[in-house]
């Protein structure tokens, strides 16, 4: 599971401002020849992530080469069942990374593009937020 290996901070805020934007940043393919990129804001956590590396894996087959792009820096907390109010944060439950329209979350590259497409179409499944199919041919019209 990816979780920072030191943050500064144990706990945050659970601001959700952020995410309702557009992405000005990580939206054209950096690497590979397909890649696969978020539609809408929201929180992908770890588990996500893993899950959707996982897919494309095995639909590519191992072959080809894919690099995520996103990290979940951000730590979520929440306090055990049944416990009383008061008594401060609850401790750190997961990571999730925050994803805006726009992002793109991961790239592929190394195989054909139908094995691409439908290993990205497998990885979207995963993923709490809308996703679509990017190709770097579409970049360069």
């Amino acid at each position: 599971m990816l979780s920072p290996k030191k943050p500064k901070y144990r706990k945050q805020m659970k601001q959700l401002r952020h995410i309702r934007r557009a992405e000005n940043r990580g939206c054209e393919l950096a690497f590979g020849e397909y890649g696969l990129r978020a539609l809408e804001g929201g929180w992908v956590s770890a588990r996500h992530i893993e899950a959707g590396r996982v897919a494309i894996a095995r639909a590519a087959k191992r072959g080809g080469m894919v690099w995520l792009k996103v990290f979940p820096d951000k730590p979520l907390t929440s306090k055990p069942a049944e416990t009383r109010m008061g008594k401060g944060k609850g401790a750190p439950e997961e990571w999730v990374a925050e994803v805006k329209a726009g992002k793109i979350l991961y790239e592929l590259t190394g195989v054909n593009k139908t094995v691409a497409e439908q290993a990205l179409r497998l990885a979207a499944a995963k993923m709490p937020v809308k996703c679509e199919f990017v190709s770097r041919s579409e970049f360069l019209l």
